[in-house]
């Protein structure tokens, strides 16, 4: 079909009462990633031009969370139902003339391509007016349903808490989503009324207008997952469930290696190479990019880290932001990094914190080493030069660089930089004193019998 301007329409102006929050429903994540920027990335992946939320209570929240996306706030107040929600976008999308989708804020896994069949289904040869997204749920619960015939023109939509028995019975149900041009849709919604068990506008009612004008209209089914709504704290957990499911399966089918599935969590935005190999109870937080062939041992926590090929990581390690494993390298258990890059083959294997540090290629961090960032005001780096060696229980008092190929004794402050090649040693000399613990302990027992 011919290209057509696009706009969305997002209907978010719910009380959201049963999730129980003083944050926004669209506003709680799924996989790291507010609802909201789930289905505005669909949005952005078909090309709309114009963007419309409708917004209730706690408007100021969402106004700061689209802030640069190009979205622009409708209010409905007071709220009079779906239909009167489309309304309140008419004034914003004035003078436009294309085609208008029309998203739920708490539905927001629907992928772009399911929209995008939507539209193409609009402009089919038989040209329907509404196209309605639907699914068929293993619980149709209170879900509007939708009657149409086996080539999926709308016969009747009516919303559960009017429809009869009989009408109960049908599976298939109305997801809330449409698509329909504009020159069609301020029409049909200003004639929309609200006589009903509710006494509110439905949003279905236009196309039950369409279909007296003798206007058909037309159903696309898809997946049941991608139309979930989200209501409630226990349904946002089995929509998390879900989502994390599905991506476990795919990083499977793409060639990684999750010993225990279940057990791994994933962000929104977590890439895994070829190869990887990840251990049970593995967190990744936004931002993780992990390349072919990377282990990943149990109970280690990542987020906003890039790991090159090969890396081990944990067990029992956390990468905070701005972590950058090189080739090879190698963070062991209970280590901890923030805004450290660590060269290829270089090597923190325990109990050691890297923040703002630079590890050069081949380095090796001893076990309880701490590079000291931070002075009560400003954060300060720490350099490591490659081939270099860092002593056990070490800490390195930022700003300072050690050189490469250079060895820092265990158990040293060290405040100064220390030259390529030379050895650090910033400890307190050890004193010997022959028979001094026996006449120590002779004296504590003696003073305690007294």
């Amino acid at each position: 079909m011919p290209s057509q301007p696009l706009a969305a329409v997002i209907l978010a102006a719910g009380k959201g009462t049963r999730m129980r929050s003083d944050t926004h429903k669209v506003l709680h994540p799924i996989a790291g990633r507010a609802m909201l920027h789930h289905l505005l990335d669909a949005v952005d992946a078909l090309g709309a031009e114009k963007r419309v939320m409708v917004v209730g209570s706690h408007r100021d929240q969402v106004e700061a969370a689209v802030a640069g996306r190009g979205v622009a706030l409708a209010v409905q107040d007071p709220q009079l139902g779906t239909a009167h929600a489309v309304q309140q976008a008419e004034d914003a999308l004035r003078g436009f003339d294309g085609d208008v989708v029309i998203l739920a804020g708490d539905v927001p896994l629907v992928p772009a391509a399911t929209l995008r069949r939507m539209l193409d289904r609009l402009h089919g040869e038989d040209a329907p007016t509404v196209v309605v997204l639907a699914s068929r749920p293993a619980d149709p619960r209170s879900y509007g349903r939708i009657i149409a015939t086996p080539e999926g023109i709308i016969e009747k939509m009516i919303e559960y808490k009017d429809a009869n028995s009989e009408e109960r019975r049908v599976d298939l149900c109305n997801s809330a989503l449409m698509a329909v041009r504009a020159r069609d849709l301020w029409p049909l919604l200003a004639r929309v009324g609200n006589d009903n068990v509710q006494g509110e506008y439905y949003l279905p009612d236009v196309v039950m207008l369409a279909l007296a004008d003798g206007r058909r209209s037309a159903v696309v089914e898809t997946a049941a997952w991608e139309v979930e709504g989200v209501n409630s704290r226990a349904e946002l957990a089995v929509m998390e469930a879900d989502w994390q499911g599905r991506r476990r399966s795919a990083a499977m089918d793409a060639g990684a290696t999750l010993v225990a599935p279940e057990t791994v969590w994933f962000a929104h935005d977590t890439e895994l190479g070829r190869d990887v190999l990840v251990e049970p109870n593995v967190f990744f937080g936004p931002g993780v990019r992990v390349a072919d062939g990377a282990t990943i041992r149990a109970f280690c926590h990542l987020e906003g880290a890039s790991l090159a090929a090969g890396v081990e990581v944990g067990p029992y390690a956390r990468l905070r932001p701005g972590t950058e494993l090189g080739e090879n390298a190698k963070v062991g258990n209970f280590v901890e990094t923030k805004k450290a890059r660590l060269g290829p083959a270089a090597k923190a294997n325990h109990l050691t914190y890297l923040g703002d540090a630079d590890v050069g290629a081949g380095a090796n961090v001893g076990a309880g080493t701490i590079t000291c960032n931070y002075d009560g005001f400003f954060k300060h780096r720490t350099t490591i030069g490659a081939g270099a060696f860092i002593g056990s229980n070490s800490a390195l008092v930022a700003p300072v660089t050690v050189g490469d190929g250079a060895m820092v004794g265990a158990g040293s402050v060290v405040t100064a930089d220390v030259e390529p090649g030379a050895l650090a040693l910033a400890r307190g000399r050890q004193e010997a004193r022959p028979g001094w613990a026996e006449r120590f302990r002779a004296a504590m027992k003696a003073r305690k019998a007294g």
